[in-house]
């Protein structure tokens, strides 16, 4: 129970010593004596509480329990004396009638343990009846009568207080919230107003399912007893008592019987103290118009007006109301109200008599600030605690200040205060809850419009850094503020921005020591640092403030924190404006508001970088694309002529044996040209000729002069889509816009090429694979990159007569066609393609994307459907790029894989097994679908025979010193034009290709059968470049 505060003189903080006991604690309190008693008496009161301890207790030892000192004696009435001489001698003739002789030693020890219990239960149950002398209020009450009940009764489980409720003349009880039973053992106690033992309740007693134990039968050691309550001047019932326990011994029953009647007078005394109403007998047939006969008293009606109005009152007003209620009731020259701060052990004051106050005071650091609003001298006062039921925590403490006519206060006082806040009190505790919530919902809202204010500046950190100062001074309402920055690097904190605006200059900068200072020690630690008096703070410099004349009270230094916990920066206010010091809820929102200036600044300080490092990317794709521009002139001269009729560059143009690498170099740009008007597609799609010429001359450009990967693959690659759709029955399979963005890509799949494959590109983590490696097919998409922004420069859009629709269409075709170029997406989707054989449909997007996709792979493969020499010439080519990479791995420090090892490779076992798992199936397939193209698969298999005849002369790894296969090549065919060796980036002579394509293979040996199918179990996932 909280403790009354009674002063005559006036304590410099009456809310101080109900903080130091415990902030006003309730219920019962313990004796001192349990906590201090000897062991030699708990082993005692063990052994006395056991059967055989009881029956080596004599009864007059017993009796000697029985017989506290004179105090106890005194209190007797005559029947008690006459029952206690009577005890006396009936257990002297008992003592008698026993062997003391035996075992005297013994009995002598039991003796003296059994006084040490007696004196120890005494001590214990004369608390017990003090503290039911002392009670006040009905909660308490029934927590004294269960703490002094099982200081009397043995082994209690559990006790349960039904007191008479005066207004519907029911019994009730708290724990658990119920009625008692109008029938069964508990009414009959009531009935004949006598103790009840029995072995346990019938159903129809329990009116709670927590009860339910309590149903008979009991174990042999329990029972159940029911102590009814009499008001023995009314002739009434005014309680029931249930307990369950173990069982009563002959010396336990007389102390109950005292405990009994002094539970019924303190009952007695709580009801005439808060009900002051009349009691009446418990009648089943009470008839609801004497309950409206009763009235209130005068006091319960000052409550309830006083509880009306305060009805949707705001937290300061509603305290005002109270306090002068109290003022007036107490007859007090002024009184107010101490709140307790939630998660905090201040309390601070609002309202004091009529005033409510522009700051709070805050208790018990600002108490002397309580003199000056009063106005007089303290000479008497009286402090109350304002518990709260629900949780026994200390909501407030009303204080009364010097009792008119100089009197004192009396425990009337106390009880009025206590009687106004036993009803406002829930009204107080939720306002406040009201306000706190309405207080965080606004600091939310500022917390959020803050957010919106930072993340507005992201493009400027000094603008930044001035919003956040600016912003941290109106939450927490700052004289003035700082921002520190810290440099990692560098181990200084550097502040640019101050409260009068930035400096431009970086010799003006602020700089100073990451570990020094007050905002050092917080940028070092990591911790807020709160301090109330900056200049008894060991950290603070004075020295500022005396050259400046400012003068610093207080500072709230806190950490900028990122999204990863990395401190960035340090924030330092000073000076409080409307309070002595910075609170434990600035402290709170500064925390919250640092996480969002930690990300702003992050963020900014990120953007601003991008921003640099943008500018750098189109300085370079700047540099890169002058350097490929095309100018007019060029243009007019690749034109000045017109057209080339392809018959012109060779009769056999059209033929599926017809070499493209025999185009000499300098004409392969007209021939791209001559091949798309061949196929219609400049009339039909309406491609301006000069836009033509000079998007085909920058995507020459575009590609690097690598062993292999170069434009003269990119335009044997397009010469056999040429040759697909001159000698395929195409239109019955694939719509005109799909064959154009095959051509296309055809052109551009491999642009910018840089000699390596995508594994290698991700273990090197190169930019490339920075900004692709999460998508996969690191390659193909910076291939599809470079068609998109050569498409996109000045003069080269060779879709720019296209309608939107159709604009976006060839545009995706040319992605997933580039992207189908990854060997290893060819051998995902090459299960799905041979099912088109039996069940193609025109109609079907998916089976049209599929052919596409065969088709592409097909002329990326086309130099294997050339002649024995060309395919010699492609394996001279991709293998000096293969160990060229694979000589870059072995820098880094990796190994390669056997076919990019040139001291572990064996090339006709490469080709052998690349031809039969992956070239032969594919070729194979497209002739399933378009008979006509069973030449190109004929050929195939032919070289394939040939790798197989020449394998043998091979005894070496890798290529031959001279970097050439000739040794290959049969003598007639070495001497002939077509057998010259060609650069991989201008041809021969028209019989001899130069630049074949070879696929990555797996390094198996040559397998017995030729599967019918492409897995992955064939060829690994990642294959290096598309050959």
């Amino acid at each position: 129970m909280g403790q009354v505060l009674h002063h005559s003189r006036f304590c410099p903080d009456p809310a101080l010593p109900i903080l130091q006991s415990g902030r006003g604690q309730q219920g019962a309190v313990k004796p001192d004596s349990d906590s201090t008693h000897s062991a030699v008496v708990q082993e005692a009161e063990q052994h006395a509480s056991t059967s055989a301890g009881r029956d080596a207790v004599s009864p007059a030892v017993r009796n000697v329990k029985m017989c506290p000192p004179g105090k106890g004696k005194a209190r007797r009435n005559d029947k008690d004396r006459e029952r206690g001489k009577e005890g006396e001698c009936r257990c002297e003739q008992q003592g008698q009638n026993q062997s003391l002789q035996r075992n005297l030693g013994k009995k002598q020890q039991t003796l003296e343990s059994s006084c040490a219990i007696s004196s120890y239960r005494y001590s214990i149950q004369e608390d017990s009846l003090l503290h039911l002398a002392s009670v006040l209020d009905t909660i308490s009450l029934r927590t004294v009568i269960s703490n002094a009940l099982s200081t009397v009764i043995p082994k209690v489980e559990s006790i349960y207080t039904y007191l008479l409720d005066v207004r519907s003349s029911k019994l009730l009880c708290d724990n658990p919230p119920h009625e008692m039973s109008k029938e069964g053992r508990l009414r009959e106690a009531v009935v004949t107003r006598q103790r009840i033992k029995c072995n346990g309740l019938h159903k129809t007693d329990i009116q709670e399912s927590r009860m339910s134990h309590l149903v008979a039968p009991l174990p042999n050691d329990k029972h159940i007893m029911i102590l009814p309550i009499m008001d023995t001047d009314k002739g009434a019932v005014i309680g029931v008592i249930l307990v369950y326990s173990g069982s009563l011994n002959d010396v336990d029953d007389p102390c109950l019987r005292i405990l009994e009647r002094h539970i019924s007078a303190a009952c007695k005394r709580v009801h005439s103290l808060h009900e002051p109403l009349t009691w009446s007998n418990l009648k089943i047939e009470h008839s609801a118009a004497t309950q409206n006969e009763m009235d209130f008293d005068e006091q319960d009606q000052k409550i309830l007006q006083l509880c009306g109005e305060l009805y949707d009152l705001e937290a300061t007003s509603l305290q005002l109301k109270i306090v002068q209620y109290l003022q007036r009731e107490t007859d007090s020259m002024c009184c107010c109200m101490l709140v307790a701060a939630e998660g905090d052990d201040h309390l601070f004051c609002q309202v004091v008599g009529e005033k409510v106050l522009n700051e709070d005071i805050l208790f018990p650091e600002e108490h002397k600030k309580l003199n000056s609003i009063l106005g007089f001298k303290v000479v008497s006062m009286l402090c109350v605690p304002v518990m709260c039921r629900a949780t026994d925590q200390l909501v407030a403490v009303g204080c009364a200040f010097n009792k008119k006519a100089g009197r004192h206060y009396l425990a009337m006082d106390e009880q009025i205060i206590r009687h106004c806040f036993r009803f406002t009190g829930t009204v107080l505790t939720s306002t406040m809850s009201v306000q706190k919530e309405q207080k965080l919902k606004i600091e939310c809202q500022a917390l959020l419009q803050v957010a919106k204010n930072l993340f507005t500046h992201l493009d400027n950190v000094t603008v930044l850094l001035q919003e956040i100062i600016q912003e941290a001074r109106n939450l927490t309402n700052a004289e003035s503020c700082s921002v520190f920055l810290l440099e990692h690097n560098k181990k200084e904190l550097v502040a640019k921005v101050f409260d009068g605006g930035f400096v431009t200059d970086e010799s003006a900068e602020f700089r100073m020591p990451a570990d020094q200072g007050i905002a050092g020690h917080v940028a070092t630690t990591g911790e807020i640092l709160n301090i109330k008096d900056a200049y008894a703070h060991p950290l603070f410099y004075r020295g500022v403030d005396d050259s400046t004349g400012f003068r610093t009270r207080n500072i709230l230094c806190f950490p900028i924190i990122d999204e990863n916990g990395e401190i960035v920066g340090v924030a330092e206010l000073c000076n409080k404006i409307n309070g002595p010091w910075f609170t434990k809820f600035d402290e709170d929102l500064a925390l919250a508001f640092s996480i969002y200036c930690g990300i702003s600044i992050v963020h900014s300080l990120l953007y601003k970088k991008v921003n640099e490092a943008q500018y750098r990317s189109h300085l370079a794709n700047e540099m890169m694309m002058y350097h490929m521009k095309v100018t007019n002139e060029e243009v007019m001269r690749q034109l000045q002529h017109g057209i080339k009729p392809l018959s012109k560059i060779s009769p056999d143009f059209a033929d599926f044996s017809y070499t493209p690498r025999s185009v000499a170099l300098e004409d392969t740009t007209m021939a791209i040209i001559s091949m798309a008007e061949d196929l219609g597609f400049i009339e039909e799609f309406k491609i301006e000729l000069n836009t033509l010429a000079r998007f085909c001359m920058m995507v020459r450009r575009g590609y690097r002069d690598t062993p292999y990967h170069n434009w003269m693959h990119a335009f044997s690659v397009t010469h056999f889509c040429y040759l697909l759709c001159k000698n395929l029955p195409l239109n019955g399979y694939l719509y005109d816009l799909e064959l154009l963005a095959l051509f296309i890509a055809c052109m551009c799949h491999d642009l910018d090429h840089r000699g390596t494959n995508n594994s290698f590109q991700v273990a090197s983590k190169s930019v490339l694979a920075a900004l692709y490696s999460s998508e996969g097919s690191v390659m193909e998409r910076h291939h599809f990159a470079q068609a998109i922004a050569i498409v996109n420069s000045e003069g080269c859009n060779i879709f720019e007569t296209f309608s939107r629709k159709d604009y976006t269409t060839i545009l995706d075709l040319i992605r997933e066609i580039i992207l189908a170029t990854d060997m290893a997406h060819h051998i995902k989707i090459f299960p799905e393609i041979q099912r088109l054989v039996k069940d193609y449909n025109k109609n079907n997007i998916k089976h049209r994307n599929l052919l596409l996709f065969l088709m592409m792979t097909t002329c990326d493969l086309n130099d294997q459907t050339k002649g024995w020499v060309t395919t010699i010439r492609t394996a001279e080519l991709i293998y000096k790029e293969f160990f060229s990479q694979g000589d870059l791995e072995k820098a880094m420090g990796n190994r390669p894989i056997e076919m990019m090892d040139r001291d572990k490779a064996y090339v006709p076992d490469l080709q052998i097994n690349f031809m039969k798992h992956i070239c032969i199936p594919t070729y194979d397939l497209l002739k399933d679908i378009f008979p006509k193209a069973e030449l190109p698969y004929q050929q195939v298999k032919s070289n394939h025979d040939e790798w197989v005849r020449v394998a043998p002369q091979f005894t070496f790894t890798g290529l031959p010193n001279s970097g050439n296969l000739d040794f290959l090549i049969k003598p007639e065919i070495a001497d002939s034009p077509a057998a010259a060796p060609a650069s991989s980036g201008a041809p021969a002579s028209p019989a001899a290709p130069t630049t074949p394509t070879s696929p990555t293979i797996p390094t198996s040996p040559v397998a017995t059968t030729v599967p019918t199918s492409l897995t992955s179990s064939t060829v690994g996932a990642d294959v290096a470049p598309k050959a």
